[in-house]
């Protein structure tokens, strides 16, 4: 992973360029430091050559070598990265506090000391450089194909094989040999596409033997393709498949070479065509450019109604086909119901589940033995299978671009099954230096355009909300991947994952960059301890283990370099002072119930700070602060998060400029001159806990217009007096620029959603939970909202809600109402909106679920050319559930 540990070392250097507060010596600093740069800069361009020719029709290169090279360029990137900040030594060590946590106000770097450090690796990287070009530009011959194949390598007699495969695709089956057998005017491309091993093969083969679609064409070619691939031999396995007879051999040896010879193959298969109705099955296509180049050999305009099925991974290529009918990700849902807890532990992969099926039938066939593997979807024959699946997999991977495979593998870190806020992952791929932003986007917007790629490559699955939302919630891999991604990991030490000391602690920790502690409990074992001494080269250490309530010893004082540490599901009884001496710490997230030392200013790098409660704090008269006014002083910070905290009063003349994120705030922080020294604050969180005698008004909103940037606003009264009125003051007017509001327990009237409606006409999302709004009638009027895409209602008195007759929820994509018992009835005017596309009713007055039953009937049967409504009602009294 050579790439991600070049980007992080650049990282490295800019800010040496960039900081005001390390002092570097000697006065030639600007060329020592500025040759640096261009190595590095140099070494990035190199490695990214790969991303050329690796999915090329000439290019086949040793893969063993460059992977070995790759690694070698990675440690030596990772030694001068360690080197460079282990010589960071801070210039004031005056006070016995700062002797122990010595003040990082100022720095100063020798760079006489590290000069054999710069000569060793610019002499190492220039030699591997080397070799590394040599082995893109020149590799090894390929071993020469049967040219006398005409099969493309698939095997023909794999029926039985194929037949298994095609678990639970009959529908799809049906389906797209209806699209294939009818008679179209022109060429139809259809695209099958997902991830590895879903069918798509297996479902392309079966169609293309069936005797029925067989019968309808003239012509017929099957090829597999592969991300490999010859354009040549493409050519030649479809013509010697469209044409048989064996004049056709003894015309291409009469061919000349080269390009040549390919402008003469293009057009005998255009020619041999022209006047047929013919069937192209390209199975496994990786490039977008190949699918066009070969569309447009194949005539389209003969009027013979012909056909071309492509199957791919990439939903780039899918995009070039007339019509995708094969597009789920896992694949049949009517896997997961087949009431069989095995199958359903095989998430719906078919090649999973014939994997697993074809280990369990040379297994022992007893009771015990099967309800063993049921339960526990991480038992040895589920491992087996991964491993036997592992081959199919890993291009999936290899063939990903160089920036997105560190971002892809350490979604492995989480454990199996994991729904990842894509919010913490993003954080997490920033702190570790993957992302090299671009110019024209912000670290969230280029964080979703690597997923996006991510999920367009069939490698990741986001919630569904991403679908009728536009915006990402959560993400997850399939088992089968979250295996490939943890044995890769550590094939490459990535990182190392342990949830058991048989993992084989010693085995190679000591060189490991990055360690995932799937069991907290392990941190009070004094092997686990004991070890911590040889791995002080860590840089990121990851508690994804389920929480665990009791205080477990976590041992820092090896690890100077570490920058990521990820303890949330760690409780600390007393704050843990090692951290404070971690210099190059860029995130921590930890749980603790006290309140933060001032010393954790000292942390000048530090961007990501994060510390939930153990217990529920509830505020008396007197305020307790559990935030230093340090804090202040922590100019870096991008994302602060401490439940429950008020944010102190600021220093005079300090500010947090580069504050992106502020969340569970009191509302007390919100006063003119705290927000004023947080200028660029995107997302605010506010968190209200009543007194009990609380009697004057609460004056939430009054200052927050003064955030021109904030585009999130969540506001959470977490112990709303439901059945009484308290004191709150009214609306004022936001920023304009907000895009995001949630609100709970305010109780406002609805009357007040008016001042919403007009101050913030960008609003996309609006969640109202727990009596936000009161009231038994909300009138929306015309041009209301009309940007909103996702509007939840739960918890609330609402009896009867009106629209007016236009301009109002244009744009609605999801409309999610829960428990609301007593709502009568879901507006539904004439004309309602063509973009929803999902409704949601849980535990609501049954006329509520007619009407929403009656909604998705007017929409599914008005507009059919959309995809239907999708509607889910849950019912707990009855346990109702419709989905449909």
């Amino acid at each position: 992973m050579a790439y991600a540990a070049v980007i992080s070392l650049k990282y490295t250097i800019d800010s040496l360029l960039d900081s005001s507060t390390i002092s570097i010596v000697p006065k030639s600093f600007p060329e020592i430091i500025g040759f640096l740069h261009q190595q590095i800069l140099s070494l990035k361009s190199v490695l990214q050559q790969l991303d050329s020719i690796s999915i090329s029709s000439s290019s086949i290169i040793n893969t063993k070598k460059v992977n070995a090279l790759d690694e070698q360029i990675r440690d030596a990137v990772c030694e001068l990265e360690d080197a460079i900040e282990s010589h960071l030594s801070p210039q004031s060590q005056e006070k016995e506090a700062e002797i122990q946590y010595p003040s990082l106000t100022s720095f100063s770097l020798d760079l006489q000391k590290l000069k054999p450090d710069f000569d060793s690796f610019t002499q190492k990287t220039n030699t591997m450089k080397a070799a590394y070009i040599h082995e893109l530009r020149f590799p090894f011959p390929d071993e020469e194909e049967d040219e006398d194949d005409d099969n493309g390598g698939r095997n023909i007699n794999n029926n039985d094989d194929d037949e298994k495969k095609m678990v639970g695709l009959s529908d799809q089956y049906m389906e797209i040999r209806k699209t294939l057998a009818e008679n179209h005017a022109g060429l139809v491309v259809v695209s099958l596409v997902g991830m590895a091993g879903i069918g798509k093969t297996a479902l392309a083969d079966k169609l293309f033997r069936d005797p029925f679609i067989s019968s309808s064409f003239d012509k017929h070619a099957f090829v597999k393709i592969g991300p490999k691939y010859k354009f040549g031999r493409v050519l030649l396995r479809i013509l010697r498949q469209v044409v048989k007879n064996c004049d056709v051999d003894e015309e291409i040896r009469t061919m000349g070479g080269g390009e040549e010879k390919i402008n003469a193959l293009e057009k005998m298969i255009t020619d041999v065509l022209q006047d047929s109705r013919y069937l192209i099955v390209l199975d496994d296509v990786w490039n977008t450019e190949l699918l066009s180049r070969l569309k447009n050999l194949f005539p389209w305009r003969n009027g013979r109604g012909s056909q071309v099925l492509v199957t791919t991974r990439l939903h780039q290529v899918a995009d070039k086909a007339t019509c995708i009918v094969f597009d789920e990700m896992p694949c049949p849902r009517e896997l997961e119901k087949a009431g069989k807890k095995i199958a359903e532990n095989c998430e719906g992969l078919p090649l999973t589940i014939v994997t697993v099926g074809k280990i369990l039938s040379e297994a022992e066939k007893t009771t015990e033995y099967w309800n063993k593997v049921a339960i526990d979807k991480q038992n040895a024959v589920f491992v087996d299978a991964y491993e036997q699946m592992f081959e199919v997999l890993y291009p999936s991977y290899n063939y990903l671009p160089q920036y997105l495979k560190p971002c892809f593998l350490y979604m492995g870190v989480f454990p199996q099954n994991c729904e990842i806020p894509f919010s913490k992952l993003l954080n997490l791929w920033l702190s570790e230096r993957f992302l090299e932003l671009e110019h024209d986007l912000d670290s969230t917007n280029y964080g979703v355009r690597c997923l996006i790629n991510l999920v367009s490559r069939s490698l990741v699955m986001v919630h569904e909300d991403r679908r009728y939302t536009d915006r990402v919630n959560t993400c997850r891999l399939h088992s089968s991947y979250w295996y490939m991604c943890n044995k890769e990991a550590e094939n490459i030490k990535f990182f190392h994952a342990l949830k058991s000391i048989s993992d084989g602690l010693a085995q190679g920790i000591e060189s490991q960059r990055r360690l995932c502690i799937r069991n907290n409990v392990l941190f009070g074992m004094k092997d686990v301890y004991d070890s911590m001494a040889s791995i002080s080269s860590l840089r990121s250490l990851l508690c994804t283990g389920p929480y665990h309530q009791y205080q477990v010893p976590i041992c820092l004082e090896y690890l100077s370099l570490l920058r990521i540490l990820d303890a949330l599901t760690v409780r600390f009884y007393e704050f843990p002072m090692e951290v404070v001496k971690l210099l190059q710490l860029r995130y921590l997230t930890l749980t603790y119930d006290g309140k933060l030392p001032s010393l954790i200013s000292k942390l000048w790098n530090l961007e990501y700070l994060i510390v939930e409660r153990h217990l529920r704090i509830i505020k008396h008269v007197e305020n307790i602060q559990f935030m230093p006014r340090e804090i202040w002083n922590m100019e870096k910070l991008k994302h602060l998060k401490v439940t429950g905290c008020d944010l102190p009063y600021p220093c005079e003349g300090s500010f947090l400029p580069n504050l992106l994120t502020l969340l569970d705030v009191s509302a007390q922080s919100c006063t003119r001159d705290v927000l004023s020294r947080i200028p660029n604050l995107l997302k605010l969180g506010i968190r209200i806990e009543l007194a009990l005698d609380n009697v004057e008004p609460l004056c939430i909103f009054d200052h927050i217009s003064n955030l021109r940037n904030l585009s999130g606003l969540k506001c959470v009264v977490v112990n709303p007096r439901i059945m009484s009125e308290f004191v709150i003051a009214p609306l004022s007017i936001f920023s304009s620029s907000l895009e995001k509001l949630t609100l709970s327990g305010l109780g406002y009237q609805w009357e007040e959603m008016s001042k919403i409606a007009s101050s913030l006409p960008n609003l996309v999302m609006l969640k109202l939970r727990c009596y936000a709004f009161r009231g038994p009638k909300w009138e929306v009027h015309e041009n209301e909202f009309s940007c909103l895409e996702y509007l939840l209602i739960e918890d609330t008195d609402l009896v009867q809600w009106t629209v007016g007759n236009r301009g109002f929820f244009q744009r609605l994509k999801k409309l999610s109402i829960r428990h609301c018992y007593r709502l009568v009835e879901i507006p539904i005017p004439e004309g309602f909106n063509k973009c929803l596309k999902k409704v949601e009713v849980v535990d609501c007055n049954p006329v509520v679920v007619a009407c929403a039953k009656r909604l998705k009937l007017d929409m599914d049967s008005e507009y059919y050319y959309r995809s239907p409504l999708v509607l889910n009602v849950h019912s707990s009294w009855d346990d109702e559930n419709i989905k449909s």
